[in-house]
Protein backbone atom coordinates (compact mmCIF):
# COMPACT_ATOMS: atom_id res chain seq x y z
CA UNK A 1 0.00 0.00 0.00
CA UNK A 2 1.13 3.40 -1.25
CA UNK A 3 1.88 5.91 1.82
CA UNK A 4 -0.35 9.02 2.17
CA UNK A 5 -0.49 11.80 4.42
CA UNK A 6 -2.66 11.45 7.49
CA UNK A 7 -3.32 14.82 9.94
CA UNK A 8 -0.77 15.41 12.31
CA UNK A 9 1.89 13.55 9.93
CA UNK A 10 0.72 9.93 10.66
CA UNK A 11 0.91 7.45 7.98
CA UNK A 12 -1.75 4.74 7.15
CA UNK A 13 -2.31 1.57 9.12
CA UNK A 14 -2.12 -1.31 6.94
CA UNK A 15 -4.47 -3.61 7.92
CA UNK A 16 -3.36 -6.86 8.64
CA UNK A 17 -4.48 -10.57 7.33
CA UNK A 18 -6.65 -11.89 9.53
CA UNK A 19 -5.47 -15.44 10.79
CA UNK A 20 -7.25 -17.97 8.83
CA UNK A 21 -9.80 -15.85 7.01
CA UNK A 22 -10.10 -15.97 3.46
CA UNK A 23 -9.64 -12.83 0.69
CA UNK A 24 -13.06 -12.34 -0.60
CA UNK A 25 -12.69 -8.86 -2.35
CA UNK A 26 -9.33 -7.54 -3.67
CA UNK A 27 -9.49 -3.70 -4.74
CA UNK A 28 -5.73 -3.65 -6.82
CA UNK A 29 -4.93 0.23 -7.88
CA UNK A 30 -8.39 1.44 -8.41
CA UNK A 31 -9.27 4.57 -10.33
CA UNK A 32 -12.58 5.93 -11.36
CA UNK A 33 -13.11 8.84 -13.41
CA UNK A 34 -16.13 10.32 -14.49
CA UNK A 35 -16.56 12.84 -17.38
CA UNK A 36 -19.28 15.18 -16.80
CA UNK A 37 -20.25 18.89 -18.85
CA UNK A 38 -19.29 21.92 -16.86
CA UNK A 39 -21.75 24.57 -18.21
CA UNK A 40 -21.24 28.33 -17.21
CA UNK A 41 -20.39 32.02 -17.97
CA UNK A 42 -17.37 33.33 -17.82
CA UNK A 43 -16.80 36.40 -15.39
CA UNK A 44 -16.85 40.00 -16.92
CA UNK A 45 -15.07 43.26 -15.55
CA UNK A 46 -12.11 43.05 -13.27
CA UNK A 47 -12.73 39.18 -11.97
CA UNK A 48 -11.83 38.47 -15.58
CA UNK A 49 -9.17 40.26 -15.99
CA UNK A 50 -7.96 38.32 -12.66
CA UNK A 51 -8.80 35.28 -13.66
CA UNK A 52 -10.98 34.47 -11.16
CA UNK A 53 -14.55 33.27 -11.04
CA UNK A 54 -13.38 32.17 -14.33
CA UNK A 55 -16.05 29.34 -15.47
CA UNK A 56 -15.44 27.20 -18.94
CA UNK A 57 -17.76 25.50 -20.65
CA UNK A 58 -17.16 21.79 -22.16
CA UNK A 59 -16.50 18.37 -20.45
CA UNK A 60 -14.60 18.38 -17.41
CA UNK A 61 -13.27 14.57 -15.97
CA UNK A 62 -13.36 14.29 -12.07
CA UNK A 63 -10.65 11.63 -10.60
CA UNK A 64 -13.19 10.19 -8.06
CA UNK A 65 -11.53 6.97 -7.26
CA UNK A 66 -7.13 7.52 -7.17
CA UNK A 67 -5.28 4.18 -6.43
CA UNK A 68 -7.72 2.38 -3.98
CA UNK A 69 -6.19 -1.27 -3.05
CA UNK A 70 -7.16 -3.18 -0.04
CA UNK A 71 -8.63 -7.02 0.30
CA UNK A 72 -11.15 -7.81 2.65
CA UNK A 73 -11.92 -11.39 4.15
CA UNK A 74 -14.72 -13.73 4.90
CA UNK A 75 -16.59 -13.02 8.38
CA UNK A 76 -15.26 -9.14 8.10
CA UNK A 77 -17.68 -5.98 8.68
CA UNK A 78 -15.74 -3.06 7.40
CA UNK A 79 -16.80 0.60 8.06
CA UNK A 80 -16.26 3.11 5.05
CA UNK A 81 -16.01 6.51 5.99
CA UNK A 82 -15.55 9.86 4.67
CA UNK A 83 -16.80 13.34 4.20
CA UNK A 84 -19.78 13.55 1.07
CA UNK A 85 -18.14 13.81 -2.07
CA UNK A 86 -15.14 11.44 -0.67
CA UNK A 87 -15.93 8.91 -3.43
CA UNK A 88 -17.70 6.20 -0.61
CA UNK A 89 -20.36 5.14 -2.97
CA UNK A 90 -18.48 5.01 -5.74
CA UNK A 91 -15.98 2.58 -4.32
CA UNK A 92 -19.13 0.16 -3.59
CA UNK A 93 -20.46 1.02 -6.94
CA UNK A 94 -17.43 0.16 -8.42
CA UNK A 95 -17.41 -3.01 -6.27
CA UNK A 96 -20.51 -4.59 -7.37
CA UNK A 97 -19.58 -4.06 -11.03
CA UNK A 98 -21.93 -0.84 -11.74
CA UNK A 99 -19.19 1.64 -12.42
CA UNK A 100 -16.32 0.64 -14.46
CA UNK A 101 -12.39 1.16 -13.54
CA UNK A 102 -10.03 3.85 -15.56
CA UNK A 103 -7.73 1.38 -14.67
CA UNK A 104 -7.03 -1.22 -11.94
CA UNK A 105 -9.15 -3.93 -11.00
CA UNK A 106 -11.65 -5.86 -8.47
CA UNK A 107 -11.87 -9.32 -7.90
CA UNK A 108 -14.93 -10.90 -6.06
CA UNK A 109 -15.23 -14.26 -4.84
CA UNK A 110 -18.76 -13.73 -5.42
CA UNK A 111 -21.40 -11.54 -7.03
CA UNK A 112 -21.49 -8.23 -4.33
CA UNK A 113 -24.98 -7.21 -3.35
CA UNK A 114 -25.56 -3.40 -2.77
CA UNK A 115 -28.24 -2.26 -0.51
CA UNK A 116 -28.65 1.68 -0.74
CA UNK A 117 -31.54 3.46 0.48
CA UNK A 118 -31.95 4.67 -3.41
CA UNK A 119 -32.45 0.88 -4.49
CA UNK A 120 -35.79 0.42 -6.28
CA UNK A 121 -39.50 -0.61 -5.39
CA UNK A 122 -42.51 -0.15 -7.41
CA UNK A 123 -44.29 2.96 -5.74
CA UNK A 124 -47.79 1.96 -7.81
CA UNK A 125 -47.24 -1.99 -6.07
CA UNK A 126 -47.99 -2.36 -1.99
CA UNK A 127 -45.66 -3.39 -0.02
CA UNK A 128 -46.88 -7.05 -0.04
CA UNK A 129 -46.59 -7.20 -3.16
CA UNK A 130 -43.14 -5.29 -3.21
CA UNK A 131 -41.96 -8.06 -0.85
CA UNK A 132 -42.82 -10.98 -3.39
CA UNK A 133 -40.68 -9.45 -6.21
CA UNK A 134 -38.15 -8.31 -4.15
CA UNK A 135 -38.08 -12.12 -2.77
CA UNK A 136 -37.95 -13.52 -6.15
CA UNK A 137 -35.31 -11.27 -7.37
CA UNK A 138 -33.28 -12.57 -4.68
CA UNK A 139 -33.52 -16.29 -5.96
CA UNK A 140 -36.11 -17.48 -3.51
CA UNK A 141 -39.42 -19.23 -4.50
CA UNK A 142 -42.80 -17.86 -4.03
CA UNK A 143 -43.08 -20.62 -1.37
CA UNK A 144 -40.08 -19.27 0.44
CA UNK A 145 -41.07 -15.38 0.14
CA UNK A 146 -44.58 -16.53 1.77
CA UNK A 147 -42.60 -18.53 4.73
CA UNK A 148 -40.49 -15.21 5.00
CA UNK A 149 -42.94 -12.54 4.56
CA UNK A 150 -44.39 -12.36 8.39
CA UNK A 151 -40.66 -12.01 9.97
CA UNK A 152 -40.04 -9.11 7.17
CA UNK A 153 -42.94 -7.59 7.61
CA UNK A 154 -42.63 -7.83 11.38
CA UNK A 155 -38.87 -6.27 11.20
CA UNK A 156 -40.06 -3.44 9.12
CA UNK A 157 -42.42 -2.59 11.38
CA UNK A 158 -45.10 -2.27 8.25
CA UNK A 159 -47.91 -4.48 9.58
CA UNK A 160 -50.55 -1.95 9.67
CA UNK A 161 -49.58 -0.54 6.16
CA UNK A 162 -48.29 -3.43 4.32
CA UNK A 163 -51.52 -3.53 2.32
CA UNK A 164 -51.08 -0.02 0.87
CA UNK A 165 -48.91 0.83 -1.74
CA UNK A 166 -45.75 1.77 -1.75
CA UNK A 167 -45.91 5.76 -2.88
CA UNK A 168 -47.71 6.52 0.18
CA UNK A 169 -45.12 5.33 2.66
CA UNK A 170 -42.79 7.97 4.04
CA UNK A 171 -38.94 7.66 3.28
CA UNK A 172 -38.41 5.63 6.18
CA UNK A 173 -40.73 3.35 5.93
CA UNK A 174 -39.39 2.47 2.45
CA UNK A 175 -36.23 2.14 3.81
CA UNK A 176 -37.07 0.10 6.44
CA UNK A 177 -39.16 -1.91 4.03
CA UNK A 178 -36.09 -2.53 1.42
CA UNK A 179 -33.65 -3.64 4.28
CA UNK A 180 -35.91 -6.26 5.86
CA UNK A 181 -36.41 -7.33 2.02
CA UNK A 182 -32.33 -7.36 1.28
CA UNK A 183 -31.40 -8.87 4.08
CA UNK A 184 -33.84 -11.65 4.55
CA UNK A 185 -31.11 -13.84 1.85
CA UNK A 186 -27.79 -14.83 3.69
CA UNK A 187 -25.35 -12.78 1.34
CA UNK A 188 -21.76 -13.38 1.11
CA UNK A 189 -21.06 -10.31 0.15
CA UNK A 190 -22.94 -7.21 1.50
CA UNK A 191 -22.67 -3.45 0.86
CA UNK A 192 -25.22 -1.17 2.46
CA UNK A 193 -25.36 2.16 1.70
CA UNK A 194 -26.73 4.48 4.27
CA UNK A 195 -29.16 2.21 4.92
CA UNK A 196 -28.80 2.34 8.48
CA UNK A 197 -29.27 6.16 8.81
CA UNK A 198 -33.08 6.03 8.59
CA UNK A 199 -35.53 4.47 11.50
CA UNK A 200 -35.63 4.82 15.03
CA UNK A 201 -32.99 3.90 17.52
CA UNK A 202 -35.08 0.55 17.73
CA UNK A 203 -34.58 0.22 14.01
CA UNK A 204 -31.13 0.91 13.97
CA UNK A 205 -30.15 -1.63 16.92
CA UNK A 206 -31.93 -4.42 14.87
CA UNK A 207 -30.22 -3.61 11.65
CA UNK A 208 -26.80 -3.93 13.05
CA UNK A 209 -27.70 -7.11 14.83
CA UNK A 210 -29.30 -8.57 11.35
CA UNK A 211 -25.53 -7.31 9.95
CA UNK A 212 -23.10 -8.85 12.48
CA UNK A 213 -25.22 -12.28 12.00
CA UNK A 214 -24.51 -11.86 8.11
CA UNK A 215 -20.88 -11.58 8.93
CA UNK A 216 -21.37 -14.37 11.87
CA UNK A 217 -22.90 -16.69 9.14
CA UNK A 218 -20.07 -16.76 7.02
CA UNK A 219 -20.58 -13.35 5.33
CA UNK A 220 -18.55 -10.09 4.47
CA UNK A 221 -20.69 -6.60 4.99
CA UNK A 222 -19.11 -3.25 4.14
CA UNK A 223 -21.08 -0.33 5.90
CA UNK A 224 -21.10 3.04 4.10
CA UNK A 225 -22.48 5.58 6.89
CA UNK A 226 -21.88 9.27 8.49
CA UNK A 227 -22.83 7.98 11.82
CA UNK A 228 -19.69 7.03 13.81
CA UNK A 229 -21.72 5.36 16.57
CA UNK A 230 -23.14 2.55 13.75
CA UNK A 231 -19.85 2.23 12.39
CA UNK A 232 -18.20 1.74 15.57
CA UNK A 233 -21.29 -0.55 16.83
CA UNK A 234 -21.13 -2.94 13.97
CA UNK A 235 -17.94 -2.72 12.25
CA UNK A 236 -14.21 -4.20 13.36
CA UNK A 237 -12.56 -2.56 10.46
CA UNK A 238 -12.99 0.66 9.03
CA UNK A 239 -11.27 2.49 5.87
CA UNK A 240 -11.60 6.03 5.72
CA UNK A 241 -11.42 7.60 2.21
CA UNK A 242 -10.49 11.38 1.60
CA UNK A 243 -11.12 13.24 -2.00
CA UNK A 244 -10.73 9.57 -3.50
CA UNK A 245 -7.63 8.17 -1.53
CA UNK A 246 -6.79 5.44 0.86
CA UNK A 247 -6.59 7.97 3.73
CA UNK A 248 -6.48 5.66 6.48
CA UNK A 249 -7.24 1.42 7.13
CA UNK A 250 -7.12 -0.67 10.38
CA UNK A 251 -9.04 -1.21 13.70
CA UNK A 252 -12.54 0.87 14.03
CA UNK A 253 -11.99 2.79 16.94
CA UNK A 254 -8.28 3.66 15.89
CA UNK A 255 -9.66 5.14 12.53
CA UNK A 256 -13.05 6.64 13.75
CA UNK A 257 -10.59 8.80 16.38
CA UNK A 258 -8.07 10.07 13.93
CA UNK A 259 -11.26 11.41 11.52
CA UNK A 260 -13.04 12.74 14.60
CA UNK A 261 -10.10 14.72 15.06
CA UNK A 262 -8.93 15.58 11.57
CA UNK A 263 -12.73 16.84 11.34
CA UNK A 264 -11.76 19.81 13.87
CA UNK A 265 -8.80 20.94 12.16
Amino acid sequence: MGEIDRPGGQQPTEHAQPVGRLPVVVVDDLHVKYRVFAGGRAAEGNAAASGLLKRTRGIRTVHALKGITFTAYQNESIGIIGHNGSGKSTLMRAITGLTPPESGAVYASSRPNLLGVGAALLPDLSGENNIILGGLALGFTKREVRELRDEIVAFAELEQFIDLPMRTYSSGMQARLKFSIATAKQHEILIVDEALSVGDKGFRARSEGRIREIRENAGTVFLVSHSMGSIRDTCERTIWIHRGELRMDGPTDEVVRVYEESKGR
